[in-house]
């Protein structure tokens, strides 16, 4: 599986980050890293292409490359408003738009809270076009204890929509 992971705007980046580090090593994933991001990824994830967001000539933009999947988490809502209006102007949402034309899984985690109705309108827009819209949101049956654990099951879940196997949270029994 190809798979493009990329964070976007400041709160929640270690979400992103930590679901790259506990990705599968068969998974060819590519990262589409904000500049803060930067010094944690080559440190720690030696298994990752990296790419630069302004670098829209990237393999990863081209419906060419191949790409299966792409998870953007978080999602601010400027990207997640450029995404729903078509708008291009970084790899980010160069991406996106090549997983839309190309009716590949785009998974979008917004971050911010409470949702305004423009928000909403644009998740709605994009719900209909078949982008998943799964925020961080929490379940208290798997019985998290830390904060780890917390954001483990957060990303188990967003596994299980991308249809990598895990075990990173209590199932429902």
């Amino acid at each position: 599986m190809k798979l493009v992971v990329a964070t976007s705007g400041a709160s929640g980046v270690n979400l992103g980050l930590k679901s790259l580090k506990l990705l599968p090593k068969e998974v060819d994933a590519h990262f589409i890293m904000s500049k803060n991001s930067q010094t944690v990824l080559a440190k720690e994830m030696h298994h990752v292409t990296t790419h630069k967001n302004e670098d829209i000539s990237a393999s990863i933009a081209s419906g060419s490359f191949g790409v299966d999947a792409m998870l953007i988490a978080p999602c601010s809502m400027n990207t997640l408003a450029k995404i729903a209006c078509g708008i291009s102007d970084n790899l980010v949402t160069r991406c996106a738009s090549v997983m839309i034309k190309e009716q590949k899984k785009l998974i979008l985690a917004p971050r911010e809270m409470p949702f305004s109705a423009i928000a909403l309108e644009n998740m709605q827009k994009l719900s209909a076009l078949g982008i998943i819209i799964a925020p961080p949101v929490m379940a208290y049956y798997s019985e998290q204890q830390t904060l780890d654990e917390m954001e483990n099951f957060i990303i188990g879940k967003w596994f299980d929509l991308l249809g990598i196997e895990n075990n990173l949270y209590k199932r429902w029994e």
